[in-house]
Protein backbone atom coordinates (compact mmCIF):
# COMPACT_ATOMS: atom_id res chain seq x y z
CA UNK A 1 0.00 0.00 0.00
CA UNK A 2 1.02 3.68 -0.52
CA UNK A 3 1.83 5.53 2.68
CA UNK A 4 -1.47 8.03 1.94
CA UNK A 5 -3.58 5.08 1.55
CA UNK A 6 -2.68 4.00 5.45
CA UNK A 7 -3.01 7.89 6.71
CA UNK A 8 -4.90 10.33 8.69
CA UNK A 9 -4.70 13.31 7.45
CA UNK A 10 -5.22 16.95 9.35
CA UNK A 11 -5.61 19.94 8.00
CA UNK A 12 -4.53 23.24 9.08
CA UNK A 13 -5.45 26.63 8.37
CA UNK A 14 -2.39 28.54 8.57
CA UNK A 15 -2.82 31.67 9.94
CA UNK A 16 -5.47 30.60 12.74
CA UNK A 17 -3.32 27.18 14.29
CA UNK A 18 -0.76 28.83 16.75
CA UNK A 19 1.10 32.12 16.57
CA UNK A 20 4.51 31.35 17.30
CA UNK A 21 6.13 35.13 17.38
CA UNK A 22 3.54 36.83 19.13
CA UNK A 23 2.38 38.72 15.80
CA UNK A 24 -1.35 37.52 15.87
CA UNK A 25 -1.07 35.43 13.03
CA UNK A 26 -0.34 31.98 12.80
CA UNK A 27 3.03 30.77 11.95
CA UNK A 28 5.59 28.09 10.91
CA UNK A 29 7.62 28.65 14.44
CA UNK A 30 3.70 28.21 16.11
CA UNK A 31 3.58 24.72 14.33
CA UNK A 32 6.83 23.54 15.32
CA UNK A 33 5.89 23.98 18.97
CA UNK A 34 2.58 21.97 18.43
CA UNK A 35 4.40 18.92 16.60
CA UNK A 36 3.89 16.77 20.02
CA UNK A 37 0.31 17.76 19.62
CA UNK A 38 -0.27 16.19 16.31
CA UNK A 39 1.65 13.29 17.15
CA UNK A 40 -0.13 12.77 20.05
CA UNK A 41 -3.34 12.78 18.28
CA UNK A 42 -1.41 10.07 16.12
CA UNK A 43 -2.24 11.33 12.81
CA UNK A 44 0.47 10.79 10.30
CA UNK A 45 0.05 13.51 7.81
CA UNK A 46 -0.69 17.36 7.54
CA UNK A 47 -2.66 19.56 4.94
CA UNK A 48 -1.20 23.27 5.21
CA UNK A 49 -2.89 26.08 3.46
CA UNK A 50 -1.06 28.59 1.44
CA UNK A 51 1.83 29.92 3.07
CA UNK A 52 2.97 31.81 0.04
CA UNK A 53 3.37 35.45 -0.30
CA UNK A 54 0.00 37.13 -0.80
CA UNK A 55 -1.71 40.38 -0.41
CA UNK A 56 -4.18 38.26 1.17
CA UNK A 57 -7.45 39.06 -0.80
CA UNK A 58 -8.59 35.60 -0.46
CA UNK A 59 -6.43 34.88 2.88
CA UNK A 60 -3.36 33.59 0.98
CA UNK A 61 -5.44 31.87 -1.94
CA UNK A 62 -4.23 34.41 -4.13
CA UNK A 63 -0.85 33.87 -4.61
CA UNK A 64 1.48 36.55 -5.58
CA UNK A 65 4.86 34.76 -5.49
CA UNK A 66 5.47 30.58 -5.78
CA UNK A 67 8.52 30.30 -4.38
CA UNK A 68 9.09 32.16 -0.97
CA UNK A 69 6.89 31.95 2.24
CA UNK A 70 4.72 34.92 3.61
CA UNK A 71 6.33 37.56 6.22
CA UNK A 72 3.27 36.63 8.21
CA UNK A 73 3.74 32.68 8.56
CA UNK A 74 7.55 32.91 8.75
CA UNK A 75 11.20 32.21 6.83
CA UNK A 76 11.77 28.96 4.49
CA UNK A 77 14.09 28.43 7.49
CA UNK A 78 11.29 28.39 9.41
CA UNK A 79 9.22 26.19 7.27
CA UNK A 80 11.90 24.00 7.02
CA UNK A 81 12.58 23.34 10.57
CA UNK A 82 8.89 22.53 10.65
CA UNK A 83 9.16 20.18 8.04
CA UNK A 84 12.19 18.09 9.27
CA UNK A 85 10.25 18.42 13.23
CA UNK A 86 7.07 16.85 11.45
CA UNK A 87 9.07 14.10 9.80
CA UNK A 88 11.02 13.20 13.16
CA UNK A 89 7.61 12.52 14.46
CA UNK A 90 6.83 10.17 11.13
CA UNK A 91 4.20 12.95 10.03
CA UNK A 92 4.08 14.03 6.13
CA UNK A 93 3.54 17.63 5.12
CA UNK A 94 1.14 17.91 1.56
CA UNK A 95 0.47 21.97 1.12
CA UNK A 96 -1.84 23.84 -0.87
CA UNK A 97 -0.81 24.46 -4.14
CA UNK A 98 -3.20 27.45 -5.85
CA UNK A 99 -2.38 26.64 -10.28
CA UNK A 100 -5.57 27.87 -10.99
CA UNK A 101 -5.19 31.43 -10.87
CA UNK A 102 -2.14 33.59 -9.18
CA UNK A 103 -2.56 37.41 -7.46
CA UNK A 104 -2.94 40.50 -9.67
CA UNK A 105 0.19 41.76 -7.73
CA UNK A 106 1.82 38.53 -9.18
CA UNK A 107 5.11 39.56 -11.14
CA UNK A 108 3.76 37.20 -14.25
CA UNK A 109 0.80 39.03 -14.26
CA UNK A 110 1.97 42.73 -13.77
CA UNK A 111 4.57 41.54 -16.69
CA UNK A 112 1.10 40.53 -18.97
CA UNK A 113 -0.57 44.21 -18.81
CA UNK A 114 1.95 46.04 -19.88
CA UNK A 115 1.04 45.86 -23.01
CA UNK A 116 -0.85 43.58 -25.30
CA UNK A 117 2.61 42.45 -26.92
CA UNK A 118 4.22 41.69 -23.64
CA UNK A 119 6.26 38.00 -23.73
CA UNK A 120 3.67 36.96 -20.70
CA UNK A 121 0.51 38.48 -22.18
CA UNK A 122 -0.94 34.67 -23.39
CA UNK A 123 -0.33 32.98 -19.64
CA UNK A 124 -3.51 35.14 -19.02
CA UNK A 125 -6.86 35.12 -20.63
CA UNK A 126 -8.19 38.68 -21.94
CA UNK A 127 -11.03 39.52 -24.51
CA UNK A 128 -12.01 42.92 -26.25
CA UNK A 129 -16.10 41.81 -25.38
CA UNK A 130 -16.63 39.31 -22.57
CA UNK A 131 -18.93 36.44 -22.62
CA UNK A 132 -21.38 35.86 -19.60
CA UNK A 133 -19.24 33.73 -17.42
CA UNK A 134 -20.09 34.69 -13.89
CA UNK A 135 -17.48 34.62 -10.79
CA UNK A 136 -17.89 31.73 -8.68
CA UNK A 137 -18.06 34.27 -5.63
CA UNK A 138 -20.52 36.31 -7.56
CA UNK A 139 -21.11 38.97 -10.51
CA UNK A 140 -19.13 39.08 -13.73
CA UNK A 141 -15.73 36.97 -13.85
CA UNK A 142 -14.18 39.95 -16.35
CA UNK A 143 -12.80 42.78 -15.15
CA UNK A 144 -11.74 46.02 -17.34
CA UNK A 145 -8.18 46.66 -17.51
CA UNK A 146 -7.59 50.18 -18.53
CA UNK A 147 -3.70 49.64 -19.54
CA UNK A 148 -3.82 47.68 -22.12
CA UNK A 149 -8.08 48.46 -22.69
CA UNK A 150 -8.81 44.13 -22.77
CA UNK A 151 -11.07 42.46 -20.47
CA UNK A 152 -9.15 39.60 -17.94
CA UNK A 153 -10.36 36.55 -16.59
CA UNK A 154 -10.90 35.67 -12.71
CA UNK A 155 -12.79 32.54 -12.00
CA UNK A 156 -13.33 33.80 -8.21
CA UNK A 157 -12.11 37.33 -7.10
CA UNK A 158 -10.99 40.22 -9.54
CA UNK A 159 -7.31 39.95 -7.96
CA UNK A 160 -7.63 36.41 -8.69
CA UNK A 161 -6.76 36.29 -12.43
CA UNK A 162 -7.23 33.11 -13.90
CA UNK A 163 -3.74 31.63 -15.57
CA UNK A 164 -4.57 29.97 -19.62
CA UNK A 165 -3.44 26.43 -19.31
CA UNK A 166 -3.50 26.48 -22.85
CA UNK A 167 -0.63 28.32 -23.07
CA UNK A 168 2.45 25.19 -22.65
CA UNK A 169 4.74 28.05 -21.15
CA UNK A 170 2.24 28.29 -18.19
CA UNK A 171 2.25 24.24 -17.64
CA UNK A 172 5.81 24.31 -18.05
CA UNK A 173 6.68 27.10 -15.00
CA UNK A 174 3.99 25.39 -12.78
CA UNK A 175 5.85 22.16 -13.36
CA UNK A 176 9.43 24.06 -11.92
CA UNK A 177 7.26 25.13 -8.89
CA UNK A 178 6.18 21.54 -7.98
CA UNK A 179 9.26 20.62 -8.24
CA UNK A 180 10.94 23.60 -6.07
CA UNK A 181 8.35 22.21 -3.16
CA UNK A 182 9.19 19.02 -3.51
CA UNK A 183 12.85 19.41 -2.86
CA UNK A 184 11.66 21.61 0.22
CA UNK A 185 10.49 18.59 1.35
CA UNK A 186 6.99 18.53 1.16
CA UNK A 187 5.17 15.08 0.69
CA UNK A 188 2.93 16.42 -1.60
CA UNK A 189 -0.05 18.43 -2.38
CA UNK A 190 -3.78 19.91 -1.98
CA UNK A 191 -4.78 21.03 -5.32
CA UNK A 192 -6.73 23.75 -4.99
CA UNK A 193 -10.03 23.90 -7.06
CA UNK A 194 -7.80 22.16 -10.19
CA UNK A 195 -10.82 21.34 -12.29
CA UNK A 196 -11.24 25.02 -13.02
CA UNK A 197 -8.14 24.77 -15.04
CA UNK A 198 -8.75 27.23 -18.49
CA UNK A 199 -8.19 25.15 -21.02
CA UNK A 200 -10.99 26.29 -24.09
CA UNK A 201 -10.20 28.34 -26.45
CA UNK A 202 -13.94 28.58 -27.07
CA UNK A 203 -15.80 30.50 -24.36
CA UNK A 204 -19.45 29.51 -25.04
CA UNK A 205 -22.03 31.12 -22.95
CA UNK A 206 -23.08 29.67 -19.54
CA UNK A 207 -26.53 28.40 -20.00
CA UNK A 208 -28.76 30.60 -17.58
CA UNK A 209 -31.91 28.66 -16.19
CA UNK A 210 -34.28 30.69 -13.65
CA UNK A 211 -32.17 33.60 -13.50
CA UNK A 212 -29.18 31.40 -12.48
CA UNK A 213 -26.07 30.89 -14.38
CA UNK A 214 -25.20 27.45 -14.78
CA UNK A 215 -21.62 26.46 -14.38
CA UNK A 216 -21.14 24.51 -17.67
CA UNK A 217 -18.05 26.10 -20.01
CA UNK A 218 -15.88 27.10 -16.97
CA UNK A 219 -14.78 24.26 -15.88
CA UNK A 220 -14.48 20.60 -15.74
CA UNK A 221 -13.58 21.91 -19.48
CA UNK A 222 -12.90 19.34 -22.53
CA UNK A 223 -9.42 17.87 -22.14
CA UNK A 224 -9.86 18.35 -18.00
CA UNK A 225 -9.35 14.25 -17.32
CA UNK A 226 -6.09 14.05 -19.34
CA UNK A 227 -4.39 17.13 -17.64
CA UNK A 228 -5.63 15.44 -14.40
CA UNK A 229 -3.91 12.24 -15.53
CA UNK A 230 -0.79 14.14 -16.92
CA UNK A 231 -0.62 16.28 -13.58
CA UNK A 232 -1.10 13.33 -10.88
CA UNK A 233 1.77 11.17 -13.42
CA UNK A 234 4.38 14.12 -13.03
CA UNK A 235 3.94 14.51 -9.74
CA UNK A 236 4.30 10.85 -8.80
CA UNK A 237 7.31 10.49 -11.53
CA UNK A 238 8.98 12.27 -8.50
CA UNK A 239 8.66 10.16 -6.06
CA UNK A 240 6.41 8.68 -3.38
CA UNK A 241 4.35 11.94 -3.17
CA UNK A 242 0.67 12.17 -2.87
CA UNK A 243 -1.75 14.02 -4.66
CA UNK A 244 -5.27 15.23 -3.40
CA UNK A 245 -7.37 17.41 -5.81
CA UNK A 246 -10.24 19.94 -4.72
CA UNK A 247 -12.97 19.51 -7.25
CA UNK A 248 -15.51 22.54 -7.47
CA UNK A 249 -18.43 20.32 -7.84
CA UNK A 250 -20.59 17.93 -5.08
CA UNK A 251 -21.32 15.96 -8.15
CA UNK A 252 -20.05 12.13 -7.34
CA UNK A 253 -19.96 11.28 -11.10
CA UNK A 254 -17.93 15.03 -11.81
CA UNK A 255 -15.61 14.06 -8.57
CA UNK A 256 -14.30 10.86 -8.64
CA UNK A 257 -13.54 10.36 -12.80
CA UNK A 258 -10.20 12.36 -11.60
CA UNK A 259 -9.09 10.01 -9.57
CA UNK A 260 -7.37 6.48 -9.54
CA UNK A 261 -4.39 5.69 -11.41
CA UNK A 262 -5.05 7.47 -14.25
CA UNK A 263 -5.24 11.12 -12.49
CA UNK A 264 -4.37 11.97 -9.14
CA UNK A 265 -4.57 9.94 -6.29
CA UNK A 266 -7.89 10.68 -4.63
CA UNK A 267 -10.12 14.00 -4.77
CA UNK A 268 -12.47 15.22 -2.55
CA UNK A 269 -16.04 13.67 -1.89
CA UNK A 270 -17.93 17.03 -1.40
CA UNK A 271 -21.13 15.24 -2.58
CA UNK A 272 -20.65 13.72 1.12
CA UNK A 273 -18.29 16.13 3.10
CA UNK A 274 -20.05 19.26 2.48
CA UNK A 275 -23.81 18.05 2.96
CA UNK A 276 -25.69 21.01 4.55
CA UNK A 277 -27.32 18.63 7.22
CA UNK A 278 -27.68 15.20 8.21
CA UNK A 279 -30.40 14.09 5.46
CA UNK A 280 -29.22 11.24 3.98
CA UNK A 281 -25.99 10.77 4.77
CA UNK A 282 -26.22 7.58 5.02
CA UNK A 283 -27.98 7.19 1.86
CA UNK A 284 -25.20 9.01 -0.14
CA UNK A 285 -22.11 7.19 1.60
CA UNK A 286 -23.48 3.35 0.83
CA UNK A 287 -23.98 5.28 -3.01
CA UNK A 288 -20.14 6.28 -2.67
CA UNK A 289 -19.12 2.63 -1.48
CA UNK A 290 -20.90 1.30 -5.06
CA UNK A 291 -18.44 4.21 -6.84
CA UNK A 292 -15.85 3.12 -5.35
CA UNK A 293 -16.10 -0.69 -5.48
CA UNK A 294 -12.83 -1.22 -8.36
CA UNK A 295 -10.47 -0.44 -4.88
CA UNK A 296 -10.03 3.59 -5.50
CA UNK A 297 -10.09 5.62 -2.21
CA UNK A 298 -12.72 8.51 -1.55
CA UNK A 299 -12.36 10.31 0.75
CA UNK A 300 -13.17 11.49 4.07
CA UNK A 301 -14.12 14.56 5.69
CA UNK A 302 -16.93 16.48 7.40
CA UNK A 303 -15.00 20.05 7.63
CA UNK A 304 -12.45 22.32 6.26
CA UNK A 305 -11.61 25.84 5.81
CA UNK A 306 -14.75 26.26 3.33
CA UNK A 307 -17.63 25.63 5.03
CA UNK A 308 -19.35 25.79 8.60
CA UNK A 309 -18.29 23.68 11.03
CA UNK A 310 -19.41 20.29 11.77
CA UNK A 311 -20.24 20.82 15.34
CA UNK A 312 -22.50 23.53 14.04
CA UNK A 313 -23.69 22.37 10.63
CA UNK A 314 -24.52 18.44 11.40
CA UNK A 315 -24.07 17.60 15.02
CA UNK A 316 -26.50 19.98 16.32
CA UNK A 317 -23.72 20.83 18.88
CA UNK A 318 -24.13 17.81 20.36
CA UNK A 319 -21.05 15.70 21.28
CA UNK A 320 -22.86 12.31 20.93
CA UNK A 321 -23.33 13.44 17.47
CA UNK A 322 -20.25 14.70 16.80
CA UNK A 323 -18.88 11.67 18.20
CA UNK A 324 -20.77 9.44 15.71
CA UNK A 325 -19.27 11.61 12.42
CA UNK A 326 -15.94 11.10 13.64
CA UNK A 327 -16.31 7.23 14.12
CA UNK A 328 -17.74 6.87 10.47
CA UNK A 329 -14.71 8.78 8.95
CA UNK A 330 -12.04 7.01 10.58
CA UNK A 331 -13.41 3.88 10.61
CA UNK A 332 -14.47 3.69 6.96
CA UNK A 333 -12.48 2.93 3.89
CA UNK A 334 -11.14 6.31 2.28
CA UNK A 335 -8.44 8.60 3.41
CA UNK A 336 -9.71 10.75 6.32
CA UNK A 337 -9.04 14.65 6.58
CA UNK A 338 -9.88 16.11 10.49
CA UNK A 339 -10.18 19.84 10.01
CA UNK A 340 -7.93 21.30 12.98
CA UNK A 341 -9.95 22.03 16.07
CA UNK A 342 -12.80 19.27 15.35
CA UNK A 343 -10.83 17.04 17.58
CA UNK A 344 -12.08 19.52 20.09
CA UNK A 345 -15.40 20.08 19.27
CA UNK A 346 -14.65 23.95 18.39
CA UNK A 347 -17.85 25.73 17.10
CA UNK A 348 -18.43 28.54 14.59
CA UNK A 349 -17.51 31.36 14.64
CA UNK A 350 -20.01 34.09 13.42
CA UNK A 351 -18.96 37.42 12.61
CA UNK A 352 -21.50 39.74 14.69
CA UNK A 353 -20.43 43.02 12.14
CA UNK A 354 -18.28 43.56 8.65
CA UNK A 355 -15.79 45.02 10.34
CA UNK A 356 -15.30 41.58 12.46
CA UNK A 357 -15.28 40.51 9.20
CA UNK A 358 -12.31 38.72 6.78
CA UNK A 359 -13.40 36.84 3.91
CA UNK A 360 -13.53 37.89 0.70
CA UNK A 361 -16.48 35.85 0.25
CA UNK A 362 -18.36 37.85 2.51
CA UNK A 363 -17.79 41.04 1.90
CA UNK A 364 -18.61 39.89 -1.72
CA UNK A 365 -22.17 38.87 -0.62
CA UNK A 366 -22.63 41.91 1.56
CA UNK A 367 -21.74 44.32 -1.63
CA UNK A 368 -23.94 42.45 -3.97
CA UNK A 369 -26.96 42.55 -1.54
CA UNK A 370 -26.78 46.23 -1.06
CA UNK A 371 -26.63 46.15 -4.85
CA UNK A 372 -29.81 44.08 -4.79
CA UNK A 373 -31.75 47.21 -2.63
CA UNK A 374 -31.09 45.50 0.63
CA UNK A 375 -30.60 47.25 3.89
CA UNK A 376 -27.40 46.86 5.80
CA UNK A 377 -28.83 44.36 8.47
CA UNK A 378 -30.08 42.21 5.75
CA UNK A 379 -26.59 42.41 3.86
CA UNK A 380 -25.05 41.52 6.98
CA UNK A 381 -27.57 38.71 7.72
CA UNK A 382 -26.53 37.69 4.04
CA UNK A 383 -23.08 38.11 4.61
CA UNK A 384 -22.67 35.91 7.76
CA UNK A 385 -24.36 32.86 5.66
CA UNK A 386 -22.04 33.20 3.00
CA UNK A 387 -18.38 34.16 4.59
CA UNK A 388 -16.15 31.43 5.35
CA UNK A 389 -15.30 33.13 8.81
CA UNK A 390 -17.15 30.37 10.55
CA UNK A 391 -14.72 27.94 10.31
CA UNK A 392 -11.27 29.80 10.55
CA UNK A 393 -11.17 31.20 14.00
CA UNK A 394 -8.64 30.46 16.53
CA UNK A 395 -7.60 27.45 17.71
CA UNK A 396 -8.63 27.09 21.38
CA UNK A 397 -5.39 26.52 23.05
CA UNK A 398 -4.94 26.14 27.45
CA UNK A 399 -2.21 28.79 26.88
CA UNK A 400 -4.18 30.64 24.73
CA UNK A 401 -3.44 31.47 20.39
CA UNK A 402 -1.01 34.08 21.20
CA UNK A 403 0.49 35.41 23.99
CA UNK A 404 1.31 38.99 22.73
CA UNK A 405 -0.87 40.76 20.14
CA UNK A 406 -4.54 40.67 19.34
CA UNK A 407 -5.04 38.00 16.69
CA UNK A 408 -6.03 38.62 12.86
CA UNK A 409 -9.82 37.14 13.95
CA UNK A 410 -12.15 36.77 16.42
CA UNK A 411 -12.39 33.71 18.36
CA UNK A 412 -14.88 31.33 20.05
CA UNK A 413 -15.19 30.59 23.62
CA UNK A 414 -13.84 27.57 24.44
CA UNK A 415 -15.21 24.60 26.45
CA UNK A 416 -12.39 22.75 27.64
CA UNK A 417 -13.72 19.76 29.65
CA UNK A 418 -15.60 19.00 26.26
CA UNK A 419 -12.16 19.25 23.90
CA UNK A 420 -10.65 16.55 26.33
CA UNK A 421 -13.08 13.87 26.29
CA UNK A 422 -13.50 14.59 22.26
CA UNK A 423 -9.66 14.38 21.80
CA UNK A 424 -9.49 11.37 23.67
CA UNK A 425 -12.22 10.06 21.69
CA UNK A 426 -10.12 10.70 18.60
CA UNK A 427 -6.82 9.63 19.19
CA UNK A 428 -8.61 5.93 20.05
CA UNK A 429 -10.24 6.41 16.83
CA UNK A 430 -6.81 6.96 15.24
CA UNK A 431 -4.83 4.60 16.90
CA UNK A 432 -7.43 2.07 15.95
CA UNK A 433 -7.08 3.07 12.55
CA UNK A 434 -3.95 2.35 12.00
CA UNK A 435 -4.10 -1.55 12.76
CA UNK A 436 -4.31 -3.95 9.41
CA UNK A 437 -8.09 -4.53 9.34
CA UNK A 438 -8.52 -0.55 8.51
CA UNK A 439 -6.20 -0.18 6.44
CA UNK A 440 -7.31 -2.75 3.87
CA UNK A 441 -9.20 -1.48 1.33
CA UNK A 442 -13.25 -2.63 1.43
CA UNK A 443 -15.45 -3.75 3.78
CA UNK A 444 -17.28 -7.30 4.68
CA UNK A 445 -21.25 -7.40 5.35
CA UNK A 446 -21.66 -3.35 4.27
CA UNK A 447 -25.08 -2.84 5.01
CA UNK A 448 -28.03 0.20 5.69
CA UNK A 449 -30.84 0.09 6.82
CA UNK A 450 -32.64 3.30 7.20
CA UNK A 451 -30.36 5.65 9.20
CA UNK A 452 -28.49 2.51 10.43
CA UNK A 453 -25.33 1.46 8.70
CA UNK A 454 -23.11 -1.99 9.59
CA UNK A 455 -20.15 -2.72 8.05
CA UNK A 456 -17.15 -5.05 9.23
CA UNK A 457 -13.60 -3.75 8.73
CA UNK A 458 -11.61 -6.51 9.16
CA UNK A 459 -12.07 -8.14 12.87
CA UNK A 460 -14.28 -5.04 13.85
CA UNK A 461 -17.87 -4.73 13.76
CA UNK A 462 -19.08 -1.14 13.21
CA UNK A 463 -22.60 0.03 14.12
CA UNK A 464 -23.29 3.46 13.33
CA UNK A 465 -26.93 4.89 13.76
CA UNK A 466 -27.92 8.58 12.55
CA UNK A 467 -31.44 7.79 13.85
CA UNK A 468 -33.92 6.81 16.73
CA UNK A 469 -33.09 4.17 19.01
CA UNK A 470 -33.41 0.55 17.23
CA UNK A 471 -32.85 -2.72 18.17
CA UNK A 472 -30.96 -4.64 15.34
CA UNK A 473 -30.08 -8.82 15.16
CA UNK A 474 -27.09 -9.75 16.65
CA UNK A 475 -25.62 -12.26 13.32
CA UNK A 476 -22.16 -11.84 14.69
CA UNK A 477 -22.40 -13.72 17.95
CA UNK A 478 -20.15 -12.94 20.83
CA UNK A 479 -18.69 -9.87 20.53
CA UNK A 480 -16.36 -7.34 22.39
CA UNK A 481 -17.17 -3.41 22.98
CA UNK A 482 -14.14 -1.35 21.53
CA UNK A 483 -15.60 1.96 21.66
CA UNK A 484 -18.71 3.66 21.63
CA UNK A 485 -20.00 7.29 22.21
CA UNK A 486 -22.91 5.85 24.84
CA UNK A 487 -24.02 3.11 26.77
CA UNK A 488 -25.89 0.53 25.05
CA UNK A 489 -27.03 -3.02 25.60
CA UNK A 490 -25.73 -6.37 24.21
CA UNK A 491 -26.49 -10.00 24.13
CA UNK A 492 -26.60 -12.95 22.41
CA UNK A 493 -29.45 -12.21 19.88
CA UNK A 494 -29.74 -8.43 19.29
CA UNK A 495 -27.53 -5.24 20.36
CA UNK A 496 -29.76 -2.38 21.09
CA UNK A 497 -28.61 0.95 19.80
CA UNK A 498 -29.28 4.17 21.30
CA UNK A 499 -30.07 7.30 19.36
CA UNK A 500 -27.28 8.18 17.34
CA UNK A 501 -25.41 5.27 19.19
CA UNK A 502 -22.16 4.64 17.27
CA UNK A 503 -19.87 1.89 18.69
CA UNK A 504 -17.01 -0.73 17.25
CA UNK A 505 -16.98 -4.06 18.45
CA UNK A 506 -14.36 -6.84 18.14
CA UNK A 507 -15.34 -10.20 16.97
Amino acid sequence: MKWWQETVFYEIYMPSFKDGNGDGIGDFKGLLAKVPYLAELGVGGVWLTPFYPSPKVDNGYDVSDYYAVDPDYGTMADLEAFVAEAHRYGIRVIADMVVNHVSTEHAWFKEARRSRDDAKRDWFVWKDVPNNWESFFGGSAWEWDAVTEQYYYHSFAKEQVDLNWANPDVEREIWKVFDFWLDKGLDGFRLDVINNLTLTRDFLDNPVVDGEQQHLYDKDQSGMTAKMAEIGERIRARGDYFTVGEISSDNLTEIERYAGPGGLDVTFNFNFGSVANRDGIVAEFARMQQVYADGRMPTLFFGSHDMSRSWNRLADEREDVAQLLAMLMLTAHGVPFVYFGEEIGMVDFVPESMNEMRDVQGFYAYELALEDGKSECEALAIAQGKTRDKARSLMTWPEGFSDKAQAWIGEVTPDFARGQRMFAFYKTLISLRKTIDFCKPGYRDFEVDGELLTYVRGEYLVCLNFGAAREMENKWGNVTLVLANKDLVVNVDKIELPAFGAVIFKM
